[in-house]
């Protein structure tokens, strides 16, 4: 079955937002990945290198939070509204392609659906009522 968890979106500040949910909330982060880890960190001002790509933490029964720094280096814009996103984690690549596609209809693809960089398949699209979704499967988790 499919997980739905929140993606927040911070204007720079994901690591302290995190370190209070994580006092909040208890339990410890299960990814931590900065800008400068990555692929694509050549593309990264300096001053960003250091802020997260993506971070989540465990909360509850089966409930991740998940965050990133939106950075205004690169195009990135936050409004009230668009600082969030829905998650979608698939258990098959059949089921993700298919969330993908249907959410996508009439809507607008911000990031296809294709194999990335840390693994699996994964997406970003805006549905046709303006909400953000992430779609992602990791065929490592498949038959757990």
């Amino acid at each position: 079955m499919t997980t739905l968890n929140a993606y927040l979106n911070f204007n720079g500040n994901t690591e302290e937002a995190f370190n209070f949910y994580k006092r909040v909330f208890g339990g410890e982060f299960k990814a931590i990945q900065r800008f400068r880890d990555t692929p694509e960190a050549g593309k990264v001002a300096a001053a960003d290198a250091d802020k997260i790509m993506h971070i989540s933490l465990p909360i509850g029964n089966g409930n991740v939070l998940m965050g990133t720094d939106a950075l205004e280096s690169m195009g990135q814009h936050l409004v009230a509204g668009n600082n969030f996103n829905l998650s979608l984690d698939a258990d098959t690549e059949e089921e993700a392609r298919r969330l993908f596609n249907g959410l996508s209809e009439g809507g607008q693809v911000t990031m296809p659906f294709d194999n990335v960089f840390w693994g699996g398949l994964f997406g970003m699209l805006k549905d046709k009522y303006g909400i953000q979704w992430m779609v992602s499967y990791d065929d490592s988790r498949e038959g757990v």
